[in-house]
This record gives C-alpha cells, structure tokens and sequence, in this order.
C-alpha cells in the first residue's frame, strides 16, 4: 500500500466520521464540526486520489481546488455558527427541535 492510498483511506474514513456526526447528533455545533471534518476528508482524497505519472510529482490543478475549497469552507463556517447562535438565542435550544419551531411559527 502506496502512502497515497493511505492518505486516500484516511480521507475516507474522516469523511465517513463527519457524516456520522452530522446525521447522528441534534447538537448544531456537532453538526458544524460534522461538516468540516467531512470536508477535511474530502480534501484529503482529493489532494492523494488524482492519477499521477511520477509519483513525486503533484499536480497543481487539485492543490488549488482544495485551497479554494479551504476558504470557502471557513466562510461557510463562520455562516454556520452564526446561524447556530441565532437559532440558540431565539428558541433557547442549542439544537433544532422541530415541535418548538411549529408552535412559535405564526404562519
């Protein structure tokens, strides 16, 4: 096993971790995380998955597709949790309760 593939199985399983916690908690900060673990995976395997003629040659093209994605996922964060903070200082909840959302909506 190449170290590329175990960079690629590494991405993967951050991937799958991050899923995991943001399908498995109700806590939006877990949910947060959730995402930007799974995103470090996925820019884990998109820097290690490209096919490559030399080896120790890396290609520029997903480097810098990963770097965007790395400012775009902290802008994206930054959104997330003031999101979360909005959602906790109105309803009081650090989590989406679906009955407590029906009661306060007026429409």
């Amino acid at each position: 096993m190449t170290p590329l593939d175990l960079y690629t199985l590494a991405g993967a399983v951050l991937f799958a971790l991050g899923f995991h916690a943001l399908l498995g908690r109700a806590h939006l900060l877990w949910k947060v995380l959730g995402v930007n673990v799974a995103a470090g995976g996925i820019f884990l395997i998109l820097l290690a998955a490209p096919p490559r003629l030399d080896p120790a040659v890396a290609d520029p093209v997903p480097q810098a597709m990963v770097l965007t994605g790395i400012v775009v996922a902290v802008a994206a964060t930054a959104v997330a949790l003031g999101i979360a903070l909005r959602v906790t200082a109105r309803t009081g909840l650090p989590f989406l309760d679906e009955d407590h959302l029906e009661e306060d909506d007026p429409a």
